[in-house]
């Protein structure tokens, strides 16, 4: 057996990880079109961040509201690749601008520019959304800016509503 560190293993599992979700992409474009392939992908990605959050908010212990959101979030952004900076504006909001995008990069490298708008307009406001949700339904989240359709980088805003900013 290859004896491989962390980093490796890290590294490993995660390509595997986004080779998986662009394969079964394509395969189900293939079969039934890229309309049927981008509306299963946001099918999937409507459950798959409710694993990720609830993972991290078990090993974390963090449950709720925006600073659980904040530590988890970037946890996972982190984890992924992702090359991003928070800006945190007060006790009730953040915002995570996302310079370097595993997703974007990877449609890149294939060559699917064409298709980058449609499909992170469509699955990065779907996976943001529930990771919003999750936190306990107080927090919600816009998309003003993205990578995928010309931006700079990919801005997302999370805010507090009502009661309950930095509960645990």
């Amino acid at each position: 057996m290859i004896k491989l560190n962390d980093r490796d293993i890290a590294q490993y599992f995660r390509r595997s990880y986004t080779a998986t979700d662009g394969l079964w992409f394509m395969k189900v474009e293939e079969r039934r079109g890229f309309d049927e392939a981008l509306e299963t992908d946001c099918e999937v990605w409507k459950v798959l961040p409710r694993i990720q959050a609830r993972t991290l908010k078990a090993l974390t212990r963090l449950e709720h509201g925006l600073d659980a959101l904040f530590e988890c979030l970037t946890t996972k952004l982190t984890l992924e690749g992702y090359l991003f900076t928070v800006v945190r504006e007060g006790e009730c909001s953040f915002k995570v601008n996302i310079s370097g995008c595993p997703w974007f990069d990877a449609l890149h490298r294939s060559g699917r520019d064409s298709i980058a708008a449609k499909v992170g307009s469509s699955i990065c406001r779907t996976e943001y959304e529930v990771w919003a949700q999750e936190f306990d339904g107080s927090v919600s989240m816009e998309m003003p800016q993205c990578l995928c359709n010309g931006g700079e980088y990919c801005q997302i805003e999370f805010r507090q509503n009502g009661n309950g900013a930095g509960k645990e």
